[in-house]
């Protein structure tokens, strides 16, 4: 669906992307994670014809960006491109007439797209009057009104509770099953592990990763990584070197990579002799792989 083969874009001096190739098929969900600076933005910009790489190929549905493929796409900024005196409806309306939906087909689209974010029963409620997680919602819908092909959903949860950060999951889930290939962007790693098919990791624009979760896990030689609260860090380091585990700090966290898996006794025997106040398993997550990534 789509294709970035070797997209190079600088500012000025400034290299913004380098060499970027990125193969997104139809009907995948696609997290693009990566610091603030990597090219996220820019990438997306240059995906809609809004600015033009310096050199590299770009395809939507096997056609070059152009003027011709904006309508293949439907883009739900992070701010809500929403007018907020304006009802559900009248946006929706608004945004296909955009679009050039003819007034028959725009009727049915927008009464469609509001039942497709559930939002069917606020229809003539202006968005002034809803939550944050209906907000978001209707701007997707805003996104797809026109039946596009690609969805480009930039931070769709941030700044939502949990509750409306679960809603907008299970609506990007729908949206995957009706056949819409998404492109995701996000800094919530706990949201690209229960969404996304695949990941890539941007930095410096180059992508440093990237696969499905399970093969980016290949990425970090742990099967399970432990976590030890300890006063004594020094020795608790010197111990796990000896015992060939890999120390790394998340925050404040002290951690240690297991190559296998151990029971619980065992592990604690082989910090014998070192005072561990609490000492907590968890499986290699999104989180231990980017931090790598980024920062090797």
């Amino acid at each position: 669906m789509l294709r970035i083969e070797k997209l190079k874009k600088s500012y000025g001096k400034l290299p913004v992307l380098q060499d970027l190739t990125l193969h997104i098929a139809q009907g995948e969900i696609y997290g693009l994670l990566g610091p603030n600076g990597a090219g996220k933005t820019t990438t997306i910009n240059i995906i809609c014809n809004l600015l033009q790489a310096d050199s590299g190929a770009i395809a939507i549905n096997n056609q070059p960006v152009s003027e011709a493929t904006k309508p293949l796409i439907g883009v739900a900024p992070q701010e809500n491109l929403l007018y907020k005196t304006l009802t559900c409806e009248e946006n929706l309306n608004f945004f296909a007439r955009i679009y050039g939906l003819p007034a028959k087909e725009r009727q049915k689209q927008v009464q469609a797209c509001l039942a497709a974010v559930n939002l069917a029963d606020r229809a003539k409620s202006p968005v002034e009057t809803l939550s944050g997680g209906m907000q978001r919602r209707l701007n997707i819908a805003a996104a797809l009104v026109h039946h596009p092909k690609l969805a480009i959903l930039d931070e769709p949860t941030t700044g939502l509770d949990i509750e409306a950060r679960y809603e907008v999951w299970e609506l990007i889930r729908r949206l995957q099953n009706q056949g819409i290939t998404i492109l995701l962007t996000t800094h919530l790693l706990d949201e690209a592990e229960r969404l996304c098919q695949r990941i890539g990791i941007l930095k410096n624009g180059r992508i440093l990763a990237e696969g499905s979760l399970a093969e980016l896990r290949q990425l970090i030689p742990a099967q399970e990584i432990v976590v030890v609260q300890t006063k004594d860090e020094e020795s608790a380091i010197a111990r796990a070197k000896k015992n060939g585990f890999i120390h790394r700090r998340y925050g404040n966290d002290l951690a240690f990579w297991l190559p296998e898996h151990l029971e619980l006794k065992e592990i604690i025997s082989r910090f014998d002799g070192i005072p561990l106040d609490s000492i907590a398993r968890q499986p290699v997550r999104l989180e231990h792989i980017y931090v790598e990534v980024t920062q090797a």
